[in-house]
């Protein structure tokens, strides 16, 4: 009896200890977004990891399982209790630009549940220890393989287009279907996720924004993102919806169909960026020269060449003339969908244009100031 007596003794103090732990942790989580305006009359609760568990799980964030790093900090690969693999996203302590994302994360995951969107399992605060726990997908980022020539030829055609339809769909969710509107702005290859079957899954909402009911547009003064995924209203002007999350999105495609980086020259004759050498074979009608030339055996070329359409369509210059996310899925799932012609892109960075391309454009300008051609609309 004075064995089992004391077994429950020690069973029930350790689980006390554990509730009041979790119990502290969640007053701590509802102080620190108690400033959220996503979270203002919400009753959200928010999935805790404790610390001591993650520093199990990844063995004290050992070099050996960082899987990659950003602006943010450090992304450890971790085995919870049950074998349970996940990636822990590890805030640095001197990224004020960090805690934002963090916010903005929990409050928006907590939201959204897609197969297109990455899962957050959780999340922990330790002093000044902030980190958010998410599935592991053991095929890491979209960008791993379409600019790795030693990877591309794995990455068929059937793949490719796998990913293209499901990170529209991810996006369609995101704009339309779910119960909020959220624009991504940060849509980019290395933040679409592949799980053990290649299916993508849309992650780091650090940057995105939430839309109010009737509310299709916005403008901040703080212009986040990656450039060359950026579209020209939102990185000149800091004006923002929708359309910014499909011109991102036809950066995106034309980069799987390729294999070729937005604003690298990749051994290109006069290759300005992605979209102008894009546009120039697709108006000489040689749009199949596009194509990654892994893939190109053995793809359907009618099918390629409607995704590099669809792609001139969602980066065309002003948002009126991209299509929504849910005609680009249509005009995907859909062969007998007609296709309007796109507007030729006015937008594109000069930074690695030949000499002789870059002073043609200026000289079509208005003023030398300007490093775009007028169009009249």
């Amino acid at each position: 009896m004075l064995l089992l007596t004391c077994i429950a003794l020690i069973w029930t103090y350790k689980y006390r200890g554990k509730w009041r732990e979790q119990e502290n942790q969640k007053k701590l989580m509802q102080r620190y977004f108690s400033t959220s305006d996503e979270l203002k009359g919400e009753n959200t609760e928010f999935p805790f990891v404790s610390y001591k568990d993650i520093l199990s799980a990844t063995m004290l964030f050992a070099d050996s399982n960082l899987l990659g790093q950003g602006g943010f900090g450090k992304v450890y690969k971790g085995i919870l209790e049950g074998g349970y693999e996940v990636a822990v996203k590890r805030l640095s302590k001197g990224s004020g630009q960090g805690i934002v994302e963090f916010k903005n994360e929990i409050v928006l995951i907590a939201k959204l549940q897609h197969k297109n969107l990455v899962r957050l399992l959780g999340c922990c605060i330790q002093e000044h220890e902030k980190l958010l726990i998410y599935e592991y997908l053991p095929n890491k980022s979209l960008d791993a393989f379409i600019f790795d020539d030693a990877r591309k030829h794995m990455f068929h055609w059937s793949t490719r287009f796998k990913i293209i339809k499901g990170i529209a769909r991810g996006l369609l969710y995101l704009h339309q279907d779910s119960r909020l509107t959220i624009i991504h702005r940060d849509l980019k290859a290395s933040n679409i996720l592949l799980d053990a079957e290649m299916t993508p899954k849309i992650s780091d909402f650090g940057m995105a924004r939430i839309f109010g009911a009737n509310q299709n547009h916005a403008n901040t003064t703080r212009v986040v993102g990656t450039y060359g995924y950026m579209s020209p209203e939102y990185a000149m002007g800091g004006a923002f919806s929708v359309k910014t999350d499909t011109y991102s999105f036809g950066v995106l495609l034309l980069e799987i169909v390729s294999g070729l980086k937005i604003s690298s020259p990749q051994l290109k004759t006069n290759f300005c960026s992605l979209i102008t050498y894009a546009w120039r074979i697709w108006e000489d009608g040689e749009a199949t020269e596009l194509v990654d030339s892994s893939i190109v055996v053995d793809c359907p070329l009618h099918e390629v060449v409607r995704c590099i359409h669809v792609g001139l369509l969602c980066v065309q210059d002003h948002p009126n003339n991209r299509p929504l996310i849910s005609s680009v899925m249509c005009m995907l799932e859909n062969e007998n969908t007609s296709l309007p012609t796109p507007k030729k892109p006015v937008y594109f960075p000069l930074s690695n244009c030949e000499g002789g391309e870059a002073r043609e454009n200026i000289e079509n300008t208005i003023n030398a100031m300007s490093i775009t051609t007028l169009e009249g609309r």
